[in-house]
C-alpha cells in the first residue's frame, strides 16, 4: 500500500532525530521539521524518511479506506513456535498507531515498520498497524477517525470466520485485544480507545491501553517543557507547530484533542473509568513526561488501573534507536499483555 510513497535512500533512521538550532539560540520549527506550509493548508515535506515495503511472508498491507487512503500493515511473528498458531492457543491483537506529531511518517516508515516487526515476534503477539490521514491536509480527528476504522475492521474480521482476513481468523485471540500508540499514535489512541468504549465491539475485547511517550500538551509550559525547551528532539517550538497543523483551525492547545486534563463529565471524563487497564511508557529525558504523568494521576483518579514504566534520562523516541531499550519496552509489554491481572 506504501506503493505512492518515494523509498528514500536513507541508511539509518537516526537522521530523523538530528534536530538542529539557529546559532541565535532560537529553533526554526519549519527548518527542523523541514516542512513548507502552502496557503491552502497542504504540507510539502522534504524531510528524507526512510520506507519499508512488505517483502517478506510475515507482513502485509490490506485496504482500509479507498476513498481516504488509508490501509492496515498487518504483523506477525517471523518464527512460527510449535503450536502457538493452532486454534487452541491464539494470539493477542495488539492496534498500533505511529508517531510523527500527527504531520509526519507512515506505517511503511522504516523504524515504525521494523518496531512493530520485532514486536510481533518478542510478544508472540499479531500487530495491526494503522497508515492513518495527516495533518494539516485531514486536521484532527481525522486520525481518530482513521484508528475507529481500524478497530471496527478488526470486528468484522472476527465476526466472518469464513471471509475474514485469513491471519486474523486463525491466529487471532479477539478476546485479547489492546490498543497502542507511540508519541502521537499515543494521542489518538488514547482518544480512539475513549471512542471505542461506547461501542459493542464483540467478540473483540479491548484489554488494556499502551500510551508509549504520548504525544499531549497544553498552553501553559510544564516543568519538564521548560527544562527542556530546547531539546534535540522535541523542542518546544517543534511541538507548538505540530499542534497548530493538527488542532481544529482556530483551537488553541488546551483543546481537549491536546490537552485531556481539560476532560470533563461531558467530554470524555466519564468514560475514563471503563478503561480497564493503561500502561504509560515514558522517561525524564522527555520535554512530555510531566504531562505523562499528569495523565496517569488524572486516569488513577478515574479509577483506571494504571501501570508505568519511568526511566531516568532517555529522550522522545528512544526505543526506536536504543536496540537495549527496546528489549526492555517489549519485556515490560509482555508482563503487560499476558498479566492475567485483568478486571471483567
Amino acid at each position: 500500500m506504501a506503493d505512492n510513497q518515494s523509498l528514500e535512500p536513507v541508511n539509518s533512521s537516526t537522521t530523523i532525530f538530528s534536530f538542529e538550532q539557529n546559532t541565535n539560540g532560537s529553533t526554526n520549527p519549519y527548518e527542523i521539521l523541514k516542512i513548507v506550509h502552502n496557503s491552502d493548508d497542504t504540507l510539502i515535506r522534504n524531510l528524507p524518511i526512510p520506507m519499508t515495503p512488505t517483502t517478506d511472508e510475515n507482513s502485509k498491507d490490506i485496504p482500509l479506506n479507498a476513498k481516504h487512503k488509508t490501509w492496515i500493515r498487518l504483523f506477525r511473528p517471523t518464527q512460527l513456535q510449535g503450536d502457538n498458531f493452532s486454534a487452541t492457543n491464539k494470539l493477542p491483537v495488539i492496534i498500533y498507531i505511529h508517531g510523527g506529531g500527527f504531520i509526519l511518517f507512515s506505517a511503511a516508515s522504516t523504524m515504525f515498520h521494523d518496531f512493530c516487526k520485532s514486536m510481533a515476534t518478542h510478544l508472540s503477539a499479531l500487530i495491526v498497524s494503522v497508515e492513518y490521514r495527516l495533518a494539516p491536509e485531514n486536521r484532527l480527528p481525522a486520525a481518530y477517525d482513521d484508528a475507529m476504522e481500524a478497530i471496527n475492521w478488526v470486528q468484522n474480521q472476527a465476526l466472518d470466520a469464513g471471509n475474514g482476513e485469513p491471519w486474523l481468523r486463525d491466529y487471532a485471540d479477539f478476546s485479547k485485544s489492546f490498543i497502542m500508540g507511540c508519541s502521537a499514535g499515543g494521542n489518538i489512541a488514547y482518544h480512539a480507545c475513549l471512542r471505542a468504549l461506547e461501542l459493542d465491539l464483540e467478540p473483540v475485547k479491548i484489554n488494556g491501553l499502551i500510551l508509549h511517550q504520548p504525544f499531549i500538551g497544553g498552553l501553559k509550559r510544564t516543568e519538564s517543557e521548560i527544562r527542556l525547551i530546547n531539546d534535540r528532539i522535541l523542542p518546544c517550538p517543534v511541538t507548538d507547530l505540530m499542534w497548530e497543523l493538527a488542532l481544529p483551525i482556530g483551537a488553541n492547545r488546551d483543546h481537549v484533542y491536546c490537552n485531556p486534563m481539560v476532560d470533563d463529565e461531558t467530554i470524555n471524563g466519564g468514560k475514563l473509568g471503563l478503561i480497564k487497564r493503561c500502561l504509560v511508557v515514558g522517561c525524564d529525558g522527555d520535554p512530555l513526561i510531566d504531562r505523562q504523568i499528569e495523565l496517569m494521576k488524572m486516569l488513577e483518579g478515574k479509577g483506571v488501573k494504571v501501570e508505568s514504566w519511568m526511566e531516568e534520562g532517555g529522550f522522545h523516541g528512544i526505543a526506536f534507536l536504543d536496540p537495549q531499550i527496546a528489549e526492555i519496552l517489549f519485556g515490560k509489554l509482555k508482563i503487560f499483555i499476558f498479566s492475567d491481572d485483568i478486571t471483567n
